[in-house]
């Protein structure tokens, strides 16, 4: 809703414009997020509720999660916080079971929640390192999406979008888990696409490249920074932004005959 304030001084109009959400892709879906409480998350759960979704905000990080919440509340949209862990498969059925009790159903689940873990060569590589990257980016998309399809059935339908990398088609040197994980979810994602097309479900996967979160800033010193924008044709680092409108897309209508598909964000890393 746009509310405009009209005041005359001094023979002229002044006018000035509030600024809340204008609901449309999405209006009336109910949306979950996981990893909602900063970066592309919260992003992709702003944009949501911007169309005019309802949106579920998970995170482990309460603080991170609930100022999503009042960020949306505070721009006209609707959402609430459910603090679970993604790496736990029980975690991720009481997201469900909370959501179908705050709103009734589940239209559109983004599993976006992730981490980067420790660098070191394959050889190298920490075992509990190891399976706390396969834990949450690739158990924890697996486990989301078992009990979202689950409940998306009893609707008779919705949209998923699993939040994957670069990383899920090239390699990430130093990061072998990392790269196992984020290929597995572009798997995840095609089986899902073939087994529940016919059941009106859809299920993509978006491939961010260097995005400008707290995640690249907890991994990378500026000088590293500044060479992976590099690498990218367009010399710079993607905005959380960017990536959630891509999301949008892929989670509304507008790409009604889109599955199985994976869409890389990249800024034309991966083209050369």
């Amino acid at each position: 809703m746009l509310t405009l304030i009209i005041s005359l001084k001094s023979r002229k109009f002044i006018v000035v414009i509030q600024k809340f959400y204008i609901m449309t892709l999405l209006k009336d879906k109910v949306a979950v997020v996981t990893g909602a409480g900063s970066g592309i998350g919260r992003a992709i759960a702003e944009a949501y509720a911007q169309e005019g979704a309802k949106v579920v905000i998970s995170d482990i990080n309460e603080a991170h999660g609930e100022e999503t919440v009042k960020a949306i509340k505070d721009a006209g949209g609707d959402a609430f916080f459910v603090n679970a862990d993604s790496s736990k498969a029980e975690d991720n059925k009481r997201l469900v079971e909370a959501t179908v009790e705050k709103y009734g159903r589940i239209d559109i689940a983004c599993n976006n929640a992730g981490i980067g873990g420790p660098a070191a060569p394959t050889g190298e590589y920490d075992i509990d390192g190891w399976d706390k990257v396969i834990g949450i980016n690739l158990s924890g998309v697996f486990y989301g999406c078992r009990y979202q399809l689950e409940q998306m059935e009893k609707n008779g339908g919705g949209s998923i979008v699993n939040i994957a990398s670069i990383h899920g088609t090239v390699a990430a040197p130093n990061s072998c888990a990392y790269t196992a994980a984020k290929h597995g979810v572009v798997g995840l994602t095609k089986n899902i696409a073939a087994e529940y097309g016919q059941k009106n479900i859809r299920c993509n996967a978006v491939g961010p490249g260097y995005i400008h979160t707290p995640l690249l800033d907890n991994n990378l010193d500026e000088e590293s920074m500044k060479a992976v924008a590099a690498k990218a044709s367009m010399n710079r680092l993607g905005t959380p932004e960017e990536v959630a409108d891509l999301v949008v897309f892929l989670s509304s209508d507008k790409s009604s005959f889109t599955t199985g598909s994976y869409f890389i964000a990249d800024g034309g890393y991966t083209a050369v």
